[in-house]
């Protein structure tokens, strides 16, 4: 065998054994990776959350003929019965355009739903704060023109009203419709009612404080709605006292309860104009100043109606 003979065959067999541990080595370490890729976990897509969208409703009425309909409205804080000022130009618009519609047809009424969550903090002095927006509403309406004998005003739960952040974008909703033929009647048996069932506050010695029960908030309605219908109606505030300490710091203290107890009402709308406030002091008790349980009756404010 020559040397070049030689050279070929090692060359030959040096080519051979490369070719040999490149398929074995080579093919395990891919079948590795193959695995180890297989091995890595499958990481799933990450959906964010959707934020719903706020509940708007219009400032929108119609009576046959006669329609108006703002995209827009008055708008409220969460657990709050004060409007959001300013106000829109298409609902300063709408409120001229209604002015006018009722003042032409006297037997014509708007009637204000309000709506609530019951997780709202009612700090109002009605019945719940879907009421207490629409007399806010009421009021607003009133101080533009618009005769308080031509609005009713409801409350309505309404869970799934979605704020946006903060603010309730029009939790106010608006329909026309006919005056009660028995309108008198209605509100003779209310002012009925109340008088005969009047609203009374408890104040503890020297305290002038209110904090209302439900019973007490339904009464507040009843005077506002009865003040808001009937002319020239007005309610009586009267403070009392027990008769602890001399006549004259009494009849004193009995006229702040009243006065508090009034400035307590219009600051939950209903006209100053429309309240008197007065004090009997210690000369008009309930029960005995003998007890405390008895002077603790006597210490009260009672609001009655004209």
């Amino acid at each position: 065998m020559t040397k070049t003979t030689t050279n070929l065959l090692l060359m030959l067999i040096t080519i051979l054994a490369g070719t040999y541990f490149y398929i074995t080595c080579c093919s395990s370490c891919g079948a590795s990776s193959v695995e180890e890729a297989s091995e890595e976990p499958i990481k799933e897509a990450v959906t964010a959350p959707v934020t719903p969208e706020a509940t708007s409703n219009p400032f929108a009425f119609s009576d046959g003929d006669y329609t108006y309909n703002a995209n827009d409205n008055y708008n409220f804080n969460m657990s709050s019965s004060s409007i959001l000022i300013p106000l829109s130009q298409q609902v300063t618009d709408g409120i001229a355009s209604l002015k006018t519609f009722l003042a032409e047809n006297a037997g014509k009424v708007i009637n204000l739903t309000g709506y609530y969550k019951s997780d709202e903090k009612n700090d109002s002095a009605f019945p719940n704060l879907g009421l207490a927006r629409a007399n806010a509403v009421k009021n607003h309406l009133v101080e533009n023109g618009v005769s308080s004998t031509q609005i009713n005003t409801m409350g309505k739960l309404m869970e799934d009203m979605v704020a946006k952040g903060e603010m309730f974008l029009g939790p106010i909703a608006y329909s026309l419709g006919d005056a009660a033929a028995d309108a008198e009647d209605e509100m003779k048996a209310l002012r009925d009612k109340i008088n005969a069932n009047p609203l009374v506050l408890y104040f503890e010695t020297n305290q002038a404080s209110i904090n209302l029960s439900a019973e007490q908030r339904q009464k507040v309605a009843d005077i506002s709605r009865y003040l808001d219908k009937v002319e020239g109606a007005s309610c009586n505030v009267v403070g009392h006292t027990d008769n602890v300490g001399r006549r004259g710091p009494n009849v004193r203290l009995g006229q702040g309860r009243a006065d508090f107890a009034k400035s307590y009402l219009v600051q939950n709308g209903i006209a100053a104009s429309k309240i008197n406030a007065s004090s009997k002091g210690p000369d008009s008790p309930v029960e005995s100043n003998a007890t405390e349980e008895g002077r603790s009756k006597n210490r009260r404010t009672e609001v009655t109606l004209n």
